[in-house]
């Protein structure tokens, strides 16, 4: 996909910043946006159970200059993909002029990674992107759904109306409308059946299924909604293992006036959390209103994750599990899940101005360049 160097990310000096501290310990119903149990201090979570993801599994497609691995199901036994190399430090430039009326870049911005004369970041390949530039829902070659209840005992039904793609944007909207539960069970002690409606809708968008990779950048570009009960995230679970054993990285996630950065250190049913947290009460004046770059780099020996070419959360991949112990980290495929949780982590949405929304401009993979 030819990229426009218009919406290429403006991203600041590289600082290591010691934002916060690590996230609270495991929340009610589980560890992370993804387990189909629960949400961690810290983390989104594990594949979820919910209803199912509907759409079934389509062909991968090819990259250029990297891999990209194929079809076949998230959970269970995946090939790595081959990877183009592991992954570095980004070499970052100082700020340059923003085009603020748009909050895109523009073709005059000196800011951000260096570029090929191609406009691709330097020593990186892009082999993969979703630019959201074909209005109507996601593409299906790049994205599954998933539906229902899924997790964490949050207040949404999972449904694919609510993901929609308009003038090269992507929106996942929460929507307060009441869906039946078509799995209600009276009397069931499973949150997910004991509920006969569901007062919120949203949705998960993931490359289950679709795309999976190993070592990179991952990169996406965002609008966050950060009042009452939001919790978006941009994350990515490990194929091999099941959760937690797979691993678990989210790259972004929001809630409770809190950005977070997590890796999941695998701990029996649940993750350990190396969580780095910033409140955005400490934020610049309008930080809500823009759009922002959160990315990725992750390599056989570090998973470094970024907030506007900030480094947000440094980990040591050796520290992710015992030694001597399967690391889910080294050379193990993972799948990206885009998705806008409500209630739960995110706190009551009762009382917020509806719809709350989650826009993407753009999901990338780079890896290195040969």
């Amino acid at each position: 996909m030819q990229l426009r160097l218009g919406r290429l990310p403006i991203l600041a000096a590289v600082a290591v910043i010691g934002w916060g501290g690590a996230a609270c310990g495991p929340s009610a119903g589980g560890a992370g946006a993804d387990a189909s149990g629960a949400s961690g201090g810290g983390g989104t979570g594990g594949p979820g159970t919910g209803g199912g993801a509907s759409g079934g599994a389509a062909s991968g497609g090819t990259a250029s200059g990297g891999a990209v691995a194929t079809g076949g199901t998230a959970s269970g036994g995946a090939s790595p993909p081959v990877d183009a190399g592991v992954g570095g430090a980004t070499p970052i430039n100082d700020g340059g002029p923003i085009d603020v009326a748009n909050d895109r870049a523009t073709a005059t911005d000196t800011g951000g990674p260096d570029l090929d004369g191609g406009g691709e970041l330097l020593g990186w390949k892009l082999v993969w992107a979703d630019e959201f530039d074909v209005a109507g829902p996601p593409q299906a070659s790049n994205w599954r759904y998933e539906t229902g209840f899924v997790r964490n005992m949050e207040l949404q039904w999972y449904q694919a109306p609510n993901a929609t793609v308009t003038d090269g944007m992507l929106t996942i909207e929460g929507k307060r409308e009441t869906v039946a539960n078509p799995n209600y069970l009276a009397g069931s002690s499973d949150w997910k059946r004991s509920r006969q409606n569901a007062s919120y809708t949203s949705s998960s968008i993931t490359t289950s299924g679709k795309h999976t990779f190993t070592y990179g950048r991952f990169e996406a570009r965002a609008r966050i909604d950060v009042r009452q009960g939001s919790w978006p995230a941009f994350w990515t679970v490990g194929t091999m293992g099941g959760w937690p054993a797979g691993g678990e990285i989210d790259i972004m996630e929001f809630y409770a006036g809190k950005v977070l950065a997590n890796v999941c250190k695998p701990n029996g049913s649940t993750c350990a959390w190396s969580s780095i947290t910033k409140n955005v009460s400490t934020l610049p004046a309008g930080w809500a209103n823009q759009f922002h770059v959160w990315a990725m780099e992750w390599d056989a020996t570090k998973i470094d994750l970024f907030l506007d070419g900030a480094l947000m959360n440094h980990f040591s991949v050796a520290d992710a599990v015992p030694a001597g112990t399967t690391n889910p980290y080294v050379a193990r495929p993972v799948y990206i899940i885009v998705n806008l949780a409500l209630g739960a982590n995110g706190g009551d949405p009762s009382t917020t101005t509806f719809p709350i929304k989650y826009e993407v401009d753009y999901v990338r993979v780079y890896q290195k360049a040969p």
